[in-house]
């Protein structure tokens, strides 16, 4: 998240939060690329709306456009008013995105990489915040 300013690191958390939620149909079952292509293809969605222009680019698979289709409402509800400033954040993020899960598939060899993080990071948190277990972080004091 270093070079994002507060917005797009704001969007950046969220569009990590809702792709690590995401929940497929029980015959899709989605890896890194379905990610990368969706977010790929809002990042110029956004891009040419920045410009002015209205055209809906859409992914090559059907998982990813249908990740794309949930996640687009989100993305522009967060940003409700924000015009072509954050069109431009959005796309910034959203190629971010598609960046570091290039990176981890190509370092780790693994297809789920970026999702097997969402999943360690994001959705771990928030078992914890439900179940009322103390995070590592805080500290413990024992009374006698």
């Amino acid at each position: 998240m270093r070079d994002l300013n507060q917005r797009q690191s704001d969007l950046f958390l969220l569009v990590c939060t809702f792709v690590g939620r995401y929940k497929p149909t029980e015959w899709q079952t989605p890896v890194d690329q379905d990610v990368v292509d969706a977010v790929s293809s809002l990042a110029s969605t956004f891009e040419t709306a920045a410009r002015g222009i209205i055209y809906e680019h859409r992914p090559p698979s059907a998982t990813a456009e249908r990740l794309a289709a949930l996640l687009k409402p989100a993305i522009l509800d967060a940003g409700r008013g924000g015009g072509s400033p954050f069109e431009r954040d959005a796309a910034v993020v959203l190629r971010r995105m598609a960046d570091v899960a290039n990176d981890l598939r190509s370092t780790t060899g693994s297809t789920r990489a970026f999702l097997d993080l969402l999943e360690r990071t994001i959705l771990k948190e928030e078992e914890k915040a439900k179940t009322g277990a103390p995070s590592q972080e805080s500290p413990r004091l024992i009374v006698p």
